[in-house]
């Protein structure tokens, strides 16, 4: 009996470790997205960890997250992209990034995260507003 109480503890353990793989480690989906860097900042009460906006060029949904959002929230591991991004806020930046299907603390507050700043230039959006200047 107690042969059979290791064999199941093994398993549960085993079982355990391939869910908390598949749904925090496991890179879900890769890819680049371009737009005005909107908000950039580092942040937290235990983990202190880089979170940033980039709103993209479009048809603009007034919630974050909607159905026809623009609006790209990322998080950053990596010190020397955090450094290149504080850089460049208010600028249209392409960013390199990895979708994982859960989020970790020490991550960051996000399920995207950046992991390579490609180019940095002029916004392009302008007065995205539609409305004249005056």
């Amino acid at each position: 009996m107690k042969k059979f109480g290791w064999i199941f503890g093994l398993i549960l353990v085993l079982i355990l470790g391939a869910i908390f793989w598949y749904k925090f480690l496991f890179v879900f989906g890769e890819g680049v997205k371009a737009g005005s860097l909107n908000y950039f900042v580092k942040k937290g009460v235990l983990f202190k960890t880089y979170e940033g906006r980039v709103v993209q060029e479009g048809f603009q949904s007034p919630t974050a997250g909607g159905l026809q959002s623009n609006e790209f929230r990322f998080s950053v591991t990596d010190p020397e992209v955090a450094e290149k991004l504080e850089r460049a806020s208010g600028k249209f930046v392409e960013l390199r990034y990895k979708e994982y299907n859960g989020m970790l603390p020490w991550r960051g507050a996000s399920n995207f995260v950046v992991t390579e700043v490609l180019t940095v230039g002029e916004s392009k959006m302008g007065n995205s507003s539609g409305l004249p200047y005056n």
